[in-house]
């Protein structure tokens, strides 16, 4: 058996959400699987140790790859590492698969990292970007226009102040540029009332917001929804993990209409899809975390599960206006 990089201290990576429940709802695990999202590596291990034959892991974040080299090699060729965007990861992985993970959280290792400028309660550079190439978040928030902010706080985000925390930030960079992460927390704190206990720190929604654009995460996602679609050999899984609302709608009208139940006009008219469906659905409703999981592992709190089984029929485009995708004219912006 491959050894198992160390679960506590520093170079402990985190602890992957929903594991179990991801390996019983595509079980059997076998042949070879795409881990769209390396990051730690979490998932790419279970999958292995389920009896995946080799599991291909790509990622966007040449960090994730480097730090993955310290124990990769012990699965020898069963496990191939890739950079890239999983929106590409039928191309990437060069092969028909037998299964495809995707985990859209952000991995610890970035947010723990001050210098990758992801986290609101450390100090770093205004960064954000996954691949560490093209334009940051701090480019983004001294270069937007003020409407162009409060659009990407209030659809990325879902943050009611967006107009308020936008045009504070137009303020704050009359006066000096806005290049780390608490200069921006400190901004939108000052527009948001002092949290109650248990509630989320004030700056969630806008960091999310600006991590989604800096990294094109929609789109991406889309993209390697339909990568998955033909990447996927008839009999294939694929299953991904959200943490938010917003991800899991996509998902959520992909399912549907790639498994022939997207809406009717008519809810009393009976489903029945117009063409041959490329997806089985594997679970109708979202699955979360247990209250075990959550005490062990508080990541997992907002985590839902979606899966899918691969039918024979062939691959093709989705109506990505069915998709609910925020629709944001940044004029060329990232």
């Amino acid at each position: 058996m491959a050894a198992t990089p160390p679960t506590e201290g520093p170079g402990a990576p985190h602890v992957p959400v929903l594991l179990g429940p991801l390996l019983e709802l595509v079980a059997p695990v076998r042949g070879t699987w795409v881990d769209g999202t390396f990051g730690a590596g979490g998932y790419a291990r279970g999958l292995l140790e389920a009896g995946a034959d080799r599991v291909i892991g790509i990622d966007r974040d040449p960090l994730a790859l480097e730090m993955a080299a310290a124990w990769a090699g012990d699965y020898g060729d069963r496990l191939t590492l890739v950079q890239g965007n999983f929106a590409d990861l039928d191309t990437l992985a060069g092969q028909p698969v037998d299964g495809v993970v995707l985990d859209l959280g952000v991995s610890s290792m970035q947010l723990d990292r001050a210098e990758r400028g992801f986290s609101f309660l450390r100090d770093g550079p205004l960064d954000m970007r996954m691949s560490q190439e093209g334009p940051s978040a701090a480019d983004l928030v001294n270069g937007a226009s003020e409407t162009e902010l409060a659009d990407i706080l209030y659809h990325y985000g879902e943050e009611r102040a967006s107009r308020r925390i936008a045009r504070a930030i137009g303020q704050a960079r009359k006066i000096a540029p806005i290049v780390t992460t608490l200069q921006l927390a400190e901004i939108v704190e000052g527009c948001l009332p002092r949290p109650k206990p248990g509630q989320s720190h004030p700056a969630t929604r806008s960091f999310q917001a600006l991590r989604i654009a800096v990294n094109a995460e929609f789109d991406a996602l889309v993209a390697g929804l339909e990568a998955a679609e033909r990447a996927l050999m008839p009999g294939g899984r694929l299953a991904v993990v959200t943490f938010h609302s917003l991800e899991d709608r996509i998902v959520k009208r992909f399912f549907q209409q790639r498994g022939g139940r997207a809406a009717h006009a008519n809810r009393y008219a009976p489903e029945a899809p117009t063409v041959a469906a490329p997806f089985r659905l594997l679970n109708r409703s979202a699955i979360g975390p247990d209250q075990a999981e959550m005490a062990r592992n508080p990541r997992a709190r907002s985590a839902l599960l979606r899966a899918g089984e691969r039918t024979d029929s062939p691959a093709g485009p989705v109506d990505r206006s069915e998709l609910g995708l925020p629709k944001i004219d940044l004029k060329g912006r990232p």
